[in-house]
């Protein structure tokens, strides 16, 4: 290796250490986290870095942490990949100072990936979709989706972890083989057909949409005929119940849907989809139902939707932030 080349990799290694002591800081941004996504796809050596360096943070525990704490941030040299510290809402610092103990495991408000986010295969940013192909089944990863895929072959079943976000999972007509989709201590397992899969904090529900699949967690299993719908969690299964196909599959078409929803469900659903944070400051204003059909790629009009239907008032704050009261 030449001294050139030895340098280029030195400096990508070092990068990577401080894009992972950024993210840990506590003061990180959505940007910074978007950031991270571009800079890790520029090559293959950029990702390996990367790998690496969360290696290494992941070695080095709570160790880390307290460094960071007591030294602060390490600078940044003059290479291209510079980042700029920026503060997403007025007294961000003290945030900051109590995010530094968790803030990476679980992000204040959500407004950027948790380490076990950024170690996924494939992710997608707040408002995207994305296609992919695994073996022979096609998956259609919804907004703030990531998954990791288990390294398989000689007839083994493919395995995925959907460790956050939504994603549906098509089989082809004659599959290899089976597909298993492991989420929160549960799995769902199908050998045709079509489901889909929503992983949002402790709770998943597994949709099947054709086909049948068969959804386990702790000893327990439930088989799912098309147009069936079951939720699991800590709890363990719940009860199956039936569902519109159409309307469970809406986001794949570009739309959300409300049925009597509460209000601050519907604001969860939304954030998924809206770059930044609306948060519900009235508890009885997020026990209103509301119901509606809303397109994705607007989805900032729903805002003004809710303050029409409900009375609700909107104060847009930097940062994406808004206060709903």
């Amino acid at each position: 290796m030449t001294d050139g080349r030895t340098k280029e990799v030195d400096l990508l290694k070092r990068d990577a250490r401080r894009w992972v002591t950024r993210l840990v800081s506590g003061e990180a941004t959505i940007a910074d986290a978007e950031a991270l996504v571009r800079w890790r796809r520029l090559s293959p050596s950029h990702e390996a870095a990367y790998a690496e360096a969360l290696r290494l943070w992941k070695s080095l525990g709570p160790g880390g942490r307290t460094f960071i704490q007591q030294q602060g941030m390490p600078s940044w040299s003059g290479h291209p990949a510079r980042m700029r510290r920026r503060a997403f809402l007025a007294g961000a610092g003290t945030l900051a100072a109590a995010a530094v103990a968790y803030g990476f495991v679980d992000p204040p408000l959500g407004l950027w990936p948790s380490f076990d986010e950024l170690q996924a295969d494939y992710r997608t940013a707040t408002g995207e979709q994305r296609r992919i192909t695994l073996a022979d089944v096609v998956v259609r990863m919804n907004t703030q989706t990531s998954i990791a895929v288990a390294a398989g072959g000689g007839g083994e079943a493919q395995r995925v972890t959907l460790i956050a976000g939504e994603a549906s999972f098509v089989m082809p007509p004659q599959p290899h083989g089976s597909l298993i989709v492991e989420a929160a201590g549960g799995r769902t397992v199908a050998s045709r057909g079509r489901f889909d899969v929503r992983h949002a904090g402790a709770s998943v529900c597994v949709t099947c949409l054709d086909g049948e699949v068969r959804v386990e967690r702790g000893g327990e299993a439930v088989a799912l005929d098309a147009g069936r719908q079951l939720s699991y969690g800590e709890a363990g299964l719940e009860e199956s119940a039936a569902i519109d196909p159409v309307e469970a599959a809406s986001w794949q078409d570009g739309f959300i849907v409300f049925r009597y929803t509460p209000l601050a469900a519907a604001v969860a659903e939304i954030n998924r989809y809206r770059p930044g944070k609306v948060i519900l400051l009235n508890a009885a204003l997020g026990r209103r139902a509301v119901s509606g059909r809303f397109r994705i790629d607007r989805i900032d009009e729903v805002l003004a939707w809710i303050e029409r239907a409900t009375g609700a008032s909107a104060r847009p704050l930097p940062g994406g932030i808004v206060l709903l009261s």
